[in-house]
C-alpha cells in the first residue's frame, strides 16, 4: 500500500488572500501542454534562487534557495520555518477561473520515494475539483495536504474566482515521517506496469554506469517482489 493523500497536522498561519496577488510577477506555468486556460506561478524558492525560474526540479549544479520574493510573504516564510525538513521548491500556483490541469503524473514525487509535495490552499471555491487516482479531494484554506504526485491527478476550477495554492516540495526525514504517522491518510494498492518497468530497467542497463545499474537493481527488486506477490 502507498499513501495517495493525507491531511497533515501542521500549523498554518493565516494568509490574507488579497496579499497574494499584490506582489511579484506571475508567470505562465511552463507545461503548456498540460493545462487549458490560465495557470500561473509565483516562485518563492527555486533552483538557484531565481524568481523567474518556474521549474520545480534542480537544473545542473544549482541548489534550492529562497528568491527575493520570499521576504514579501512573512506568513509563508513562517510555514517554511515550521517544516523541519529540507525544502526544495516553494511556489504559489494560481489556477484561474475556467482553467483545468489535465491528468498527469510527476515521476517519483512521492513520500515512498523520499520526496513529498504539500499543498496549502489559500483561495478556493466550491466548484474547484481535484482528483488523485480518480478519488475526489476537497482542500480548504487553513489546511495542509500531502498529494502523491506520482499518482494520476488532475484539477479544474469551474468557479468564477481564483484557486491559489502554496505548493512546497520537501525531502522526507524522521520529523516528516512522524507527521505522516499521525495523519489522516488514504492509501492505495501500488500499481506496477510490468512492461514499462522492464523497458526502464533495460534502458538503465544500457548506460553501463554504476549509478544506472544501482537504479536498475532497485527497480528489478521491486518488480520481482510484485511478480511474486501476484502469483501467491
Amino acid at each position: 500500500m502507498i499513501i495517495g493523500y493525507a491531511q497533515l497536522n501542521i500549523g498554518v498561519p493565516y494568509i490574507a488572500p488579497e496579499s497574494i496577488l499584490a506582489n511579484g510577477t506571475w508567470l505562465p506555468h511552463f507545461n503548456t501542454n498540460g493545462y487549458e486556460g490560465s495557470w500561473e506561478v509565483l516562485t518563492l524558492r527555486s533552483p538557484g534562487g531565481k524568481a523567474d525560474n518556474i521549474f520545480a526540479d534542480l537544473v545542473g549544479a544549482d541548489v534550492y534557495l529562497d528568491t527575493p520574493l520570499m521576504a514579501q510573504y512573512p506568513a509563508i516564510k513562517q510555514i517554511c520555518d515550521n517544516l523541519h525538513c529540507d525544502l526544495m521548491s516553494v511556489r504559489l500556483l494560481n489556477l484561474k477561473a475556467g482553467a483545468i490541469i489535465k491528468q498527469h503524473r510527476d515521476n517519483e514525487l512521492a513520500f515512498e520515494k523520499g520526496e513529498a509535495r504539500l499543498h496549502f490552499p489559500i483561495v478556493t471555491n466550491n466548484k474547484v475539483e481535484f482528483f488523485v487516482n480518480d478519488q475526489p479531494l476537497i482542500m480548504l484554506p487553513g489546511q495542509c495536504w500531502y498529494i502523491n504526485a506520482n499518482m494520476p491527478h488532475r484539477a479544474s476550477n469551474n468557479g468564477t474566482t481564483n484557486r491559489i495554492h502554496l505548493v512546497i516540495d520537501c525531502k522526507v526525514n524522521d520529523w516528516l515521517r512522524d507527521v505522516f504517522e499521525k495523519a489522516d491518510r488514504t492509501e492505495f494498492e501500488e500499481h506496477v506496469d510490468v512492461h514499462q518497468t522492464m523497458m526502464v530497467i533495460n534502458a538503465l542497463r544500457g548506460h553501463q554506469t554504476h549509478e544506472a545499474n544501482n537504479m536498475a537493481d532497485e527497480l528489478q527488486l521491486k518488480l520481482d517482489k510484485h511478480l511474486q506477490d501476484t502469483h501467491k
